[in-house]
């Protein structure tokens, strides 16, 4: 029982033998000591049950929103966005519903609705409570910076969670206990956080962020959900994102196998029941200010402020019917937003903004529509890229400022393709070897060894040395491992290639490995970076699908795209093949669950890997985050060094050559973290 929510005992009537409120419950006792009177109110208050709240009711009444953590501090009030009011009481103890998803735009509130959540739990149904971030690391921020002021900030929670600093309180930054429970907070990344313990409620926080595996020991959500299994219809599961990919989307497969509700708000015109969708959204061109919505029923033009009161008498219609009757989904964009965060006009202005770049269409459609960006993996043709071959001036061409290398192993050679990058990541390829012999043949690692120290020759006549060269570990990971650490970490990086997206980070790492080296095993004796190969993959299809600017365009200065490809005349036919030998296709498993995979169209594709080696190999060097200094340190090299001349009385030192190498000087405040060989 809850002794904070309940009524007080009215003090002005406290006479232990008021007769209305104590003589059937006290007759037989002697209560003629100290302290009596106390004890006897205590009683009173403990008999009387807490009221009958939802979620919703829990939050207007006790939540209180701390400026450390919020835009508008103050009392919680569920007005504010009216949305969330039906999601919040689907969560409450009263309704059937055991999973509930949420497939939203950013910023529309639903990780409050969360929180309150867990108040709920804390204060009015205490059980045990597991709340899942991407990482532990993000669990540990939302610990401090939206569960702390959540306690500390409402004191209903305040009496019942103690502080940190007391002993024994039970109060740890991924712990929290509380009278009847307990919450803990853990990471997707954590196979120990997610079968600690069993666990009434679960909130998944941002599934479509989780890995794919958890300490490679299965699916994230899976694992958790598994820690309900024994409360049966007791269990409440709550999970929350904004989606991302077509066909790998977490929240997009549980929102299409639920019921699939629209929040439906009526036309201050007509009163036609309708839920807003983008398409809908108009503006004159160039003209975002101007953008109002169009009435599915009358076609009036609605006004943003009109929006307030649309929301207010909006309710959730489902669209589909569930497979499973306690499986419950809400879909919300970000049209929906109140008056005061993200407006009509900002939307337009974000979508136009994105036009023209596919990361930035795919964040919009995202973020702002809380749909799934569909990912296009056909291969172009071959042939078109044959005919979109080039003549270069010389090796590298004007714009290559630096260069990375990517090495395939196979059983009877090694092949290295060579790629220059310039601003925008603008490639070129700049040379493709085949080493023969293989990784068996001592032979072949010195060829390898020797094209460390070659140069290539920059139009402006530097020379420029490799960046980086990542070689893949895939076969015969031993000789690789043995090769890398005899060349030092600074120009070579082992990858491993791993199946599937992550937008976020496309290359993790490194992580130390066993090594055997001349047959002796070394713990940790290799530094391994992993590779998304499915995300550099697709970006390298749609940046060969990049089109050239005309010939007039040219002429008014028109820059290439950000990201397009230069493939030199001398690139065959066989090499080409390779380059676009995958195709992006989707893949159903037995329960209808959609996945998007990488296969092969043709054998042979190492022309496809070689170059996802040498895009991870720019990653790992920074080229992502270059800023303005570091890119025109590097033209500074390549525009004013020259070609070194074959005389042999220079100091020797001056024939090092110097294009290419990044090594802008530290300064306060620098942010690209470069390897020594860089510096």
């Amino acid at each position: 029982m809850s002794e904070s929510s309940s009524t007080p005992w009215p003090t002005s009537r406290s006479r232990l033998n008021d007769e209305e409120n104590t003589s059937d419950l006290t007759e037989g006792f002697d209560l003629a000591f100290d302290g009596a009177e106390d004890i006897l109110r205590a009683w009173r208050r403990g008999m009387r049950p807490d009221p009958d709240l939802t979620v919703s009711e829990w939050a207007d009444t006790h939540r209180k929103l701390s400026s450390r953590a919020s835009a508008e501090p103050g009392q919680y009030r569920t007005a504010r966005t009216p949305y969330l009011r039906a999601i919040m009481d689907a969560l409450s103890p009263n309704n059937p519903a055991q999973r509930i998803s949420f497939m939203k735009a950013a910023q529309v509130g639903a990780t409050e609705a969360g929180n309150n959540w867990i108040g709920f739990v804390i204060h009015h149904a205490p059980g045990p409570m597991l709340a899942v971030l991407p990482t532990v690391e993000m669990a540990k921020r939302t610990s401090r910076g939206r569960i702390d002021p959540l306690i500390e900030d409402s004191p209903a929670l305040k009496e019942r969670v103690q502080p940190a600093r007391s002993r024994d309180a039970g109060n740890s930054m991924l712990s929290k206990e509380f009278p009847g429970g307990i919450l803990v907070l853990t990471g997707a990344n954590s196979a120990t956080g997610l079968r600690s313990m069993p666990a009434r409620y679960v909130f998944l926080d941002e599934v479509d962020a989780y890995p794919a595996s958890a300490d490679e020991e299965g699916d994230p959500v899976s694992l958790a959900e598994a820690r309900t299994t024994t409360f049966a219809h007791r269990r409440k599961v709550f999970m929350v994102s904004t989606p991302t990919i077509r066909g790998l989307s977490r929240i997009e497969r549980e929102f299409d196998a639920s019921d699939q509700r629209r929040y439906f708000v009526p036309c201050p015109h007509c009163d036609h029941m309708q839920w807003l969708q983008f398409e809908r959204l108009r503006w004159d061109k160039g003209q975002p200010e101007t953008a109002a919505y169009a009435c599915e029923g009358c076609d009036a033009s609605i006004s943003e402020h009109h929006k307030t009161d649309m929301l207010a008498r909006g309710e959730w219609r489902a669209t589909a019917t569930s497979a499973d009757p306690n499986a419950i989904g809400f879909h919300l964009s970000a049209l929906y937003s109140p008056i005061g965060w993200k407006t009509w006009e900002q939307i337009a202005r974000d979508w136009l903004a994105a036009q023209g770049s596919d990361e930035m269409l795919r964040a919009a459609r995202n973020t702002l529509l809380g749909e799934t960006w569909v990912e296009s993996g056909d291969a172009p043709e071959w042939q078109r890229l044959a005919d979109r071959r080039e003549a270069y001036a010389a090796q590298i061409p004007l714009g290559g400022l630096f260069l990375t290398a990517g090495a395939d192993v196979q059983k009877d050679r090694i092949e290295v393709d060579v790629w220059a990058w310039g601003r925008g990541l603008e490639s070129w390829l700049v040379d493709h070897i085949v080493i023969p012999g293989g990784p068996g043949d001592p032979a072949c690692w010195q060829a390898l060894t020797d094209l460390l120290g070659q140069t290539w020759v920059h139009e402006n006549g530097a020379v420029m040395p490799l960046a980086k060269l990542a070689i893949d570990t895939g076969y015969e990971a031993a000789a690789v491992y043995a090769w890398a650490r005899l060349q030092g970490i600074a120009q070579v990086a082992p990858v491993k290639g791993l199946e599937g997206f992550n937008r976020a980070t496309p290359v993790s790492g490194p992580t130390f490995v066993d090594a055997t080296v001349n047959g002796r095993k070394l713990k940790r004796g290799a530094r391994l970076w992993t590779v998304a190969t499915a995300t550099f993959k697709a970006e390298t299809y749609r940046y060969l699908r990049l089109e050239r600017p005309s010939d007039e365009d040219r002429t008014l200065g028109v820059p290439n795209p950000a990201g397009m490809i230069h493939l030199p005349d001398w690139a065959d036919s066989e090499w080409l093949k390779q380059l676009v030998a995958e195709q992006l296709v989707t893949i159903r498993d037995r329960r209808g669950y959609a996945r998007q995979e990488w296969q092969k169209m043709r054998e042979r594709n190492e022309a496809l890997d070689t170059r996802v080696y040498a895009r991870a190999a720019a990653w790992i060097l920074g080229a992502d985050r270059f800023d303005e200094r570091m890119w025109r340190q590097l033209e500074k090299q390549a525009g004013v060094e020259t070609k070194i001349s074959d005389q042999t009385d220079l100091p020797e030192k001056v024939a090092e050559p110097q294009a290419g190498r990044i090594a802008a000087p530290r300064r306060r405040g620098w942010k690209i973290s470069t390897p020594k060989y860089m510096e």
